[in-house]
């Protein structure tokens, strides 16, 4: 196998990135491809489903590096140290053919960035590989990326999967 594509959503809390990866997601499940999704937790902390002690914290406390815990099919995997590369690398292990990643802004992965304010388009110029814009804002945009209004999310998906699928590297 060559590799899972991978495309980053990224942009500021509330941007509507939850809401496009739940539409790229079911829009290639039904093309036929097996997706996973990565979320990063961006607002430092612990996620809220993990609120309470756990026999697995207790192993991690013994000094284990990787944990997981399988219930009903679910498995949750903690990992101290552990890098979006690592992630990817576990995901690329289960045979997937997209992996889309939530948040990571900074990582050089091809992206679409969703901006909701005028005074975040400086996000434009700090960020790598960027393929698209989605924006709540009338923009002028100097750079050879395609842009689409907040209200034009499922012409994305269709621009994504007829475009960029296709071109993203393994």
């Amino acid at each position: 196998m060559a590799g899972s594509k991978i495309f980053q959503v990224v942009g500021y809390q509330n941007s509507g990135k939850t809401t496009l990866m739940e539409k790229m997601i079911q829009s290639g499940s039904g093309r036929g491809l097996a997706i996973g999704t990565i979320k990063h937790h961006g607002h430092g902390g612990v996620p809220l489903s993990r609120l309470e002690e756990k026999d697995s914290d207790k192993h991690r406390a013994a000094g284990a590096i990787v944990t997981a815990v399988e219930g009903e099919g679910i498995v949750h995997i903690e990992a101290s140290q552990n890098t979006l590369q690592k992630t990817i690398a576990i995901y690329e292990s289960l045979h997937v053919d997209l992996i889309l990643v939530e948040g990571y802004k900074m990582e050089e992965y091809p992206k679409v960035v969703l901006i909701r304010r005028q005074e975040d388009l400086y996000l434009l110029n700090q960020l790598a590989n960027i393929k698209a814009v989605i924006s709540a804002a009338q923009l002028q945009i100097n750079m050879n990326i395609e842009v689409f209004s907040d209200k034009e999310m499922e012409k994305f998906v269709a621009y994504f999967y007829r475009h960029i699928y296709g071109e993203l590297g393994c």
